[in-house]
């Protein structure tokens, strides 16, 4: 017996496996068959195991919402606190504007006047502007009408108070010297000693009045400390005036280097009347001296009619000269009217310049003219509260304005120095109407033409400025 099974060679070992499970141990792959292919019914039976799953994708970490619902009670305090804010924000100042014509225009032309046919002439009206000019407006000799720019310089350096007699001036040894010389040379002097004493007044009325060239120097010497310093306080104040076409060598006017246009005698003209105590001494035709003598204004215009200044200069080189001043009244306003007549050559020059020069001024006094701009209860305009409220304004009476055919003059509404009420009842004083410019302003009082309340609360809510 060798020990084989019944069956002889068609038996296999027995090795716990068959031909259709042989399997490597663990690795879940088919057994190959010799020339290591698979059979059909391998791949059917025993398919490759499908590839793992992607790793999940990374996703960011969800938040739970907020509800929208409560968020209402911030709503709701915020809207109280803007309430808030713009129920106490300040108010804006109320303002006023003007709903008349900014302007008025007389009819008519404008006025042709008698000017002189020879050197040159200027006439204004304070505030209103230059009625008209005649000659070429180049520098030339003014004689003493230099002196209102030495007056101008000491009162606006040692202003004297209405009423008073200003500061004390002693007369130097030099003023009394140049009396002396000046009676013999012809010129305008008035009598001082050394060592007398004047008061700043009647030092400028002897400028003023007759003239007196040892005074206006004396004057330049004691408000200077020199005749040539107080020369160039005189030009600078022409720069300051604007007085271009002016130039001035010396205190007195004596000098012909001391020129001047009508044109800027006018600007000085009218600055000066503006000083109180310049204006009482230019329209004087008489004073009594420290030596007890009558001085008399050399200005014969003076004392007649409505002139009211200002000064005469006379001399061979220069002519005859006058710088002069009217007041008329014009529609229940007093208008200040300046001009001034130069190079009158004629003799005798001094009474060809007045003569020439109150012909003018005559003229042109007459073209003054007042008519009617707003009537009495006419709303002229309206006061805004600054939050869209509007409330009217009316005139508290008639309104003139005052000028000459052919001007065209301003029209403006302002309110108080304090400002405007917030409320107020209808009929309650809210500012000025303005008809013209300084000095020939007519102004009239406006007032509320119904009742002026304070801003709303809806107004105060919705503001956004």
């Amino acid at each position: 017996m060798t020990g084989e099974s019944p069956g002889g060679a068609d038996r296999q070992e027995s090795t716990g496996a068959t031909p259709e499970s042989n399997e490597a141990d663990g690795a879940g792959e088919p057994v190959a068959l010799a020339g290591g292919r698979r059979t059909l019914l391998d791949e059917l039976t025993n398919p490759p195991p499908p590839p793992p799953p992607p790793p999940p994708a990374e996703t960011a970490e969800r938040t739970p919402g907020i509800p929208v619902w409560s968020w209402f009670p911030v709503l709701v305090l915020l809207l109280l606190a803007f309430c808030g804010v713009q129920a106490v924000r300040p108010l804006p100042a109320p303002t006023l504007r003007l709903t008349a014509a900014s302007s008025h225009t007389f009819a008519g032309e404008w006025p042709s006047l008698p000017w002189p046919t020879e050197g040159q002439a200027v006439l204004e009206a304070e505030g209103l502007g230059r009625i008209g000019a005649s000659g070429a407006q180049r520098p030339v000799p003014i004689a003493s009408v230099a002196k209102v720019m030495t007056a101008y310089v000491i009162l606006r350096d040692h202003p004297i108070e209405e009423g008073g007699t200003g500061e004390t001036v002693e007369v130097d040894r030099k003023a009394e010297e140049q009396y002396g010389s000046g009676l013999a040379a012809g010129e305008s002097v008035v009598k001082v000693t050394a060592g007398q004493e004047l008061s700043e007044y009647e030092a400028l009325a002897a400028v003023m009045l007759p003239s007196a060239n040892n005074v206006a120097r004396l004057l330049a010497r004691w408000d200077a400390g020199s005749e040539a310093a107080f020369v160039e306080k005189m030009n600078a104040a022409a720069r300051e005036l604007g007085m271009d076409d002016t130039t001035y060598t010396d205190p007195s006017g004596l000098e012909a280097t001391t020129v001047s246009t009508a044109s800027d005698q006018v600007r000085l003209g009218h600055a000066a009347m503006r000083i109180p105590v310049f204006a009482e001494l230019a329209a004087k035709t008489r004073y009594t001296d420290v030596n007890g003598d009558v001085q008399r204004n050399v200005n014969g215009l003076l004392g007649s009619g409505e002139v009211v200044g200002i000064k005469t200069g006379s001399s061979t080189k220069a002519g005859g000269n006058l710088l002069f001043a009217a007041v008329r009244e014009v529609g229940g306003t007093e208008q200040l009217v300046v001009g001034a007549v130069l190079g009158q050559h004629k003799a005798p020059i001094l009474d060809t310049v007045l003569n020439r020069s109150g012909i003018l001024l005559e003229s042109g006094l007459g073209a003054l003219l007042s008519q009617p701009v707003v009537r009495k209860g006419e709303a002229v305009g309206y006061v805004d509260d600054g939050l869209g409220g509007h409330t009217e304004v009316v005139a508290t009476q008639d309104v003139r304005a005052i000028g000459w055919s052919g001007l065209k003059v301003s029209v403006s509404l302002d309110a108080p120095r304090g400002g405007l009420p917030h409320a107020a009842p209808a009929g309650s004083p809210v500012g000025v109407l303005t008809v013209g410019g300084d000095g020939s302003a007519v102004r009239v009082p406006v007032a509320l033409g119904g009742h002026l309340s304070s801003p709303s609360f809806g107004a105060k809510l919705t503001r956004l400025g």
